[in-house]
């Protein structure tokens, strides 16, 4: 089972009503919550751990994990509101988003919600985002990582930052943090943009470079249209080899929630191959590591293909023809 942890949101999405007045449509979102999503349409188990509103946006949320057989039971309901996210889109640019999440369900998970026991303990347990930037939840899921990460029979820990620069008001500070997180995290996965952001003017290479040298086993790059790279060691030596794919053809509608899909499809197909387990992660051959970059980008290129964060199923990954 693959565990998803952090914030869940109700994405604003710019639209049009019948009488072509501008408006937003309310789309259960959050970037774990999305990749979470998309491990359940791929046919993994999967189960989720945050805190969730009791309103009807929060019903909503609820009704779509389920709906998409990701478990529920770890989930811990509130009388907060649910967090919010206006979405400003435009062509070849990145989604803008304003947040607004004080006071809400998903910045208020605590210590207190992370369960003592599971019924079924994960392989693998994900996490980033911007649950990552707020107060108590940040220090709440890093202190849950980092205890799994101690267990010598722990599941594999894979980290997505999804930064988002206006939720980080100090740089070092969440650099800091960051390097924390990837220090107990075997898979690191981060687009270029983040990366630039995190380590400004280093270049790609290097910057992953850098973090692979904190200790994680596989550190993954999305690089958009151009597809995706990758960085593990060599078994023989432990020198850093790189591994690139190329990206798939489609017709863009919006990019909302691609990279939260190609993580669910990243560790998806990880899980199918029978590696997501420490050791295999530590020793992927480039061909595994090729076949699963292949089956995230184009888990990724169609939900890029759709309005929202609709990740495919398998048996449409499956049937995808360039």
């Amino acid at each position: 089972m693959i565990l998803g942890c952090g914030e869940s949101l109700i994405d604003m999405i710019p639209s049009v009503n019948t009488e072509g007045v501008p408006s937003f449509l309310p789309c259960p979102g959050g970037s774990p919550y999305n990749a979470a999503i998309a491990v359940g349409r791929l046919g993994v188990p999967v189960s989720f751990l945050g805190r969730f509103s009791r309103d009807f946006f929060g019903q909503m949320l609820i009704g779509r994990l389920e709906e998409n057989h990701v478990g529920t039971e770890m989930i811990i309901r509130s009388n907060e509101h649910t967090c919010l996210a206006f979405v400003k889109l435009e062509k070849d640019k990145e989604p803008e988003y304003n947040f607004y999440i004080q006071g809400t369900a998903a910045q208020s998970f605590s210590v207190t919600d992370i369960p003592r026991h599971v019924s079924t303990k994960p392989s693998c347990i994900f996490f980033g985002s911007i649950a990552m930037t707020m107060e108590p939840a940040a220090s709440a899921i890093e202190q849950f990582v980092t205890e799994q990460y101690a267990l010598s029979d722990g599941p594999v820990i894979s980290l997505d930052p999804n930064v988002r620069r206006f939720m980080i008001p100090d740089h070092a500070a969440y650099v800091k943090r960051f390097e924390k997180w990837a220090a107990v995290s075997h898979i690191v996965k981060i687009s270029e943009a983040d990366a630039d952001f995190i380590y400004p003017g280093m270049g790609l290479r290097t910057s992953l470079e850098k973090i692979m040298r904190m200790g994680p086993s596989l550190v993954v790059s999305t690089l958009g249209s151009d597809g995706a790279m990758a960085l593990i060691k060599s078994p023989d030596d432990g020198s850093l080899v790189e591994v690139k794919v190329p990206g798939s053809n489609v017709t863009v509608v919006d990019t909302i929630g691609a990279g939260d899909t190609f993580h669910g499809g990243l560790l998806s197909s990880l899980f199918l191959q029978g590696k997501m387990n420490r050791a295999d992660i530590a020793g992927l051959s480039t061909a595994r590591l090729e076949q699963a970059l292949i089956f995230a980008n184009k888990a990724a290129s169609l939900v890029c293909s759709r309005r929202g964060a609709e990740p495919p199923t398998l048996a449409e990954i499956e049937s995808f023809k360039e």
